[in-house]
């Protein structure tokens, strides 16, 4: 049985040398087979690193530390939900359908805590709700309202406000998704990443949603 085997088992060690390539010859891959390897720049005047995957993706978790991207997007993400719990909080006296009552209920139950659990995270971090910016930002931020919007909004009534609102909200999570999304791509810190995960999944099947109410 060994014997017949040998064969086969030659076989496979020559794939996988193929596949590996380059890494295969220089010792890139780490011992255990745990994935390509990745390299990592070294200091001023140090040569780069080679690392596994897994062992790069321990790194980072050692040394998660804010950057400015990740500092931005909570103190801009804390604005754009307090917009979303405004636009909500209109809703019981002003809206017709139930459909849309309920989700405004949704809408709010999940933006209120992420709201006090960016509140904490920049305070954990010793950065401020502002920052040096203040609320110059806001006109800035995809996906807000105008205060015109907003104005029309709390003068709608019935139909016409189920409309706007879904508009304007619809409008408002694409905007929230995107900045999500930046961060996710930008950002360094894993709770931050986290956190962005959470406002586009929830945020993207609510977006589904709404589409699928007017």
């Amino acid at each position: 049985m060994s014997r017949s085997r040998a064969p086969l088992a030659t076989a496979a060690a020559l794939l996988v040398l193929a596949l590996a390539g380059c890494d295969a010859d220089t010792g890139d891959r780490s011992a255990d087979g745990g994935g390509p390897s990745v390299i990592v720049p070294g200091a001023p005047g140090e040569g780069n690193r080679t690392l596994s995957a897994d062992e790069a993706a321990a790194q980072r978790a050692e040394d998660d530390s804010p950057n400015a991207a990740d500092v931005s997007y909570a103190r801009m993400m804390i604005q754009h939900h307090a917009q979303a719990l405004e636009m909500t909080g209109l809703v019981p006296g002003r809206a017709r359908s139930g459909d849309l009552k309920r989700l405004a209920l949704r809408i709010s139950a999940a933006q209120r805590p992420e709201i006090e659990a960016m509140r904490g995270w920049l305070k954990t971090h010793g950065k401020t709700e502002t920052g040096d910016a203040g609320d110059h930002r806001h006109a800035g931020m995809p996906g807000m309202a105008t205060e015109t919007q907003m104005e029309e909004l709390r003068a709608a009534r019935g139909a016409d406000f189920d409309a706007l609102f879904l508009t304007l909200m619809i409008t408002h999570h694409e905007g929230a998704v995107a900045m999500a999304t930046d961060v996710k791509a930008q950002g360094n810190n894993l709770l931050i990443e986290e956190m962005a995960d959470d406002v586009v999944a929830q945020q993207t099947s609510e977006i589904t949603r709404m589409r699928g109410m007017r």
